[in-house]
């Protein structure tokens, strides 16, 4: 079974609240298996626009990664974020 990423993008609005957002976001991320791989480091753009944040989830299948988002516990967390950042976000699915 192949392996499902988050991949987001974020420019956020409100440092000090974006952290409610991932103290929220956690028990869902623990209850699915997340695994962060990449969570806001350096980044260099080499084509089109760049958010400031940059993040990778390693999930243990992508219907892990969809459970994830869908969940409760992460839909609650998504309620804070839309209120203090601006973001893109997919899974992929991993080879």
């Amino acid at each position: 079974m192949a392996k499902g990423y988050w991949i987001a993008r974020v420019d956020v609005r409100d440092a000090e609240r974006y952290k409610d957002y991932v103290s929220t976001a956690k028990p869902a991320f623990e209850k699915y298996g997340a695994n962060f791989l990449a969570r806001g480091g350096s980044y260099h753009v080499l084509e089109g626009q760049a958010r400031a944040r940059n993040v990778v989830i390693e999930f243990p299948s992508v219907q892990a990664a969809v459970d994830c988002y869908n969940s409760p516990e992460y839909q609650a967390a998504k309620a804070i974020r839309i209120t203090v950042a601006d973001a893109e976000m997919l899974v992929v699915e991993g080879v």
